[in-house]
């Protein structure tokens, strides 16, 4: 008979626009404090958005040497802060006779926007020796997972992968995979982005896909409500530890939570509206659970990707609804987005921590700006105050522009 082998997060580091650890980003969310304002890292006057969630009090120099420093760009600057706390906070300790034995899974979902918006610009008003020689491979996807792999020594398995808004969940689900397929004993996943920058809000813009409400931050990120009007863009970035419960515990880690399973989908519909029946969406959510060996009757908060668009409340909570049925809204949900925005690559990483962090303490983090619930998402949204609620298990949702929805369910160890 083989043995079920458990996979539990033993660490985590976070660095977002309401924290720049893990103490003080889940205080804020439990408290219901908004980490969206007006966009201080370019001149967005001339935009018709001009608010982001944006990462405050980072400062790189105080964590890599200026030639490291030089050589990357934000969104990996992040990882290697996050993964630090994270294995620090794991007390996984990295040397010969291991590191081969440790991997890495970092994705994101725009990697280094920002580098090539500066460069493109120093290109065209003063030509090629004004880019810079670190700018291919300080920009490309797989440098936040290489960095880390250097800052750390880690010589296992290291990958990066882009599945838009669900990249985060994915890391997870790929952390644990190549931990059960004995490919490692530890991974350090998570995501991460930082694409502050004004091509992407332009881009964002004309696309309608974001919040205008300029005028009122913290109110413009406000899932299932009636009155949003579009998502708001954020930075920052999310790392686990992920192990075996019987590694962990042979090294004397105490663990969070297991990672129970998990499912990944695709709409195949458009590439950035989710598929209005919910089909695929849902059957994500359908299989997580399968694959967890949980029941709908099981889970007891659903950490909803909850971006604040019309379209994807809605089809979420359709999807919601599909698998749970008549008790759909018994089901404590929220949005951690109505405080943070949208952390893209890193939204994921983020509600599989706040589900750990609710299986751990009991708490369910509130949906704020809820004033005017939308009838279509009718879903019990733990408005404006945090709930104290056992948690035995928990769903992460996370759907991505192109169709990608992925699921990873959380459990009390």
């Amino acid at each position: 008979m083989s043995v079920v082998r458990q996979v539990v997060i033993t660490g985590i580091g976070a660095l977002t626009p309401v924290g720049n650890d893990v103490k003080s980003t889940w205080e804020s969310l439990v408290d219901g404090k908004s980490g969206i304002g007006p966009i201080t890292s370019f001149d967005a006057s001339a935009l018709p958005v001009r608010i982001a969630g944006e990462v405050s009090g980072f400062d790189p120099s105080t964590l890599l040497r200026h030639k490291i420093r030089r050589r990357t760009d934000r969104f990996s600057q992040f990882a290697v802060a996050a993964a630090r706390e994270a294995v620090g906070d794991a007390g996984l300790e990295i040397g010969e006779e291991n590191a081969h034995r440790v991997g890495v899974v970092l994705n994101n979902a725009v990697a280094g926007v920002t580098s090539i918006e500066r460069n493109v610009l120093a290109l065209a008003e003063r030509g090629m020796r004004a880019v810079s020689p670190t700018f291919v491979p300080g920009m490309i996807p797989n440098m936040a997972a290489c960095e880390v792999a250097i800052d750390l020594g880690v010589h296992g398995p290291v990958t990066a992968s882009v599945l838009a808004c669900a990249s985060g969940n994915y890391a997870v689900l790929e952390a644990r995979r190549l931990i059960l397929s004995g490919e490692a004993d530890v991974v350090i996943a998570g995501g991460t982005d930082s694409a502050i920058a004004e091509v992407m809000f332009a881009g964002l813009s004309t696309m309608g896909a974001l919040s205008r409400r300029n005028d009122d931050p913290a109110a413009a990120s406000r899932p299932f409500d009636a009155d949003r009007d579009g998502f708001v863009y954020g930075e920052g970035a999310v790392v686990l530890v992920v192990e075996t419960l019987e590694h962990a515990r042979a090294r004397g880690a105490m663990p969070y939570a297991e990672i129970a399973g998990g499912a990944l989908t695709t709409d195949a519909f458009h590439v950035s509206a989710p598929e209005p029946s919910a089909a695929y969406a849902a059957e994500s959510i359908r299989q997580s659970l399968v694959r967890s060996d949980l029941a709908p009757a099981d889970i007891d908060y659903i950490c909803a990707h909850g971006t604040s668009t019309r379209a994807n409340d809605r089809v979420e909570t359709q999807a919601i609804r599909a698998v749970f049925g008549a008790e759909a809204g018994e089901v404590a949900v929220s949005s951690p987005k109505s405080m943070v925005g949208h952390l893209i690559g890193a939204a994921g990483a983020l509600s599989v921590m706040v589900c750990a962090l609710a299986v751990r303490d009991g708490i369910v983090p509130p949906t704020i700006n809820l004033e005017n619930p939308d009838p279509e998402c009718e879903l019990d949204h733990v408005a404006h105050r945090p709930r104290p609620v056992p948690v035995r298990a928990a769903l992460a949702n996370a759907f991505g522009f192109g169709g990608h929805n992925c699921v990873v369910a959380i459990r009390a160890v």
